[in-house]
């Protein structure tokens, strides 16, 4: 198994504090952190590592003006692929995705100015995403004679729906501020996001890993089955989460009454 101290990583800053929250910095600011196959590579490693060192909780977030712009256009021209070529390339960024929607560890994602095309792609493999005010959200792949190949169809569309989905891609529109909000693309737009990040991933990081985990992986693996075989699974996982041992002092002091109440502060 390789620990973190194991990763060689160049355009993607990891740290973990002593909480076990893991902070995952993109680090190409210069190409507005457009996403080349190095990038994806090194999120595939990052990803497959962190639930296995006991990381309770990650933050994504990126240096610079921008989240990401997406698909690095000027290595994709560069390198002349061939349509097999690409096709593995594709592959890659959903692997790297999955590593990061089923991984069972919270991740939530600092957003600020561009969460476009490739972008959009990885915000959507996180399990919360927190926008600045400045945030703004597109698919312009089809201005681009492009078509999606990280996910999008999978998860932008289960979060806006199909019609939106289509509708950016042949348009170009871009969604901001509470739009965005309302049709999904986020959860949350404010001031300071990395600050409501932080407030999130600490309470997340609060809860027992187990419960996590199957919040962070089940549910998605859910939504991939008919509803009878997801009714079955859902029996299954919570008969496994709900009697764990780390559940029994929380469940007592329910019980007894000094557990904290559920209600608006």
């Amino acid at each position: 198994m390789r620990n973190i101290s194991d990763l060689q990583l160049q355009n993607i800053l990891l740290d973990v504090d002593a909480d076990g929250i893991a902070t995952v910095t993109l680090n190409r600011p210069a190409k507005r952190n457009a996403l080349d196959l190095a990038t994806i590579d090194e999120l595939v490693d990052i990803f497959t590592t962190l639930p296995r060192a006991g990381v309770k909780a990650a933050i994504l977030r990126a240096n610079g003006d921008h989240f990401s712009a997406g698909l690095d256009l000027v290595e994709h021209h560069r390198e002349q692929r061939s349509a097999s070529d690409f096709m593995h390339v594709c592959l890659r960024w959903h692997e790297a995705f999955n590593k990061m929607e089923y991984g069972g560890v919270p991740i939530i994602a600092v957003l600020k100015g561009a969460v476009v095309g490739g972008g959009l792609e990885l915000a959507s493999a996180a399990h919360i995403r927190v926008a600045s005010m400045d945030t703004y959200f597109g698919l312009p792949e089809g201005q681009r004679g492009l078509f999606t190949g990280g996910g999008a169809t999978i998860r932008v569309a289960d979060l806006i729906g199909k019609a939106r989905m289509i509708d950016m891609m042949l348009s170009g529109r871009l969604y901001r501020g509470a739009e965005a909000v309302d049709v999904g693309l986020c959860q949350y737009m404010v001031e300071d996001a990395e600050a409501k990040a932080w407030d999130i991933a600490r309470a997340a990081a609060q809860n027992p890993p187990l419960s996590n985990f199957a919040i962070c992986s089940a549910i998605s693996h859910m939504q991939n089955m008919s509803a009878l075989d997801a009714a079955y699974a859902e029996a299954v996982v919570a008969g496994v989460v709900n009697t764990q041992e780390a559940a029994k002092a929380r469940l007592e002091a329910f019980a007894k009454g000094t557990a904290a109440k559920v209600k608006p502060e």
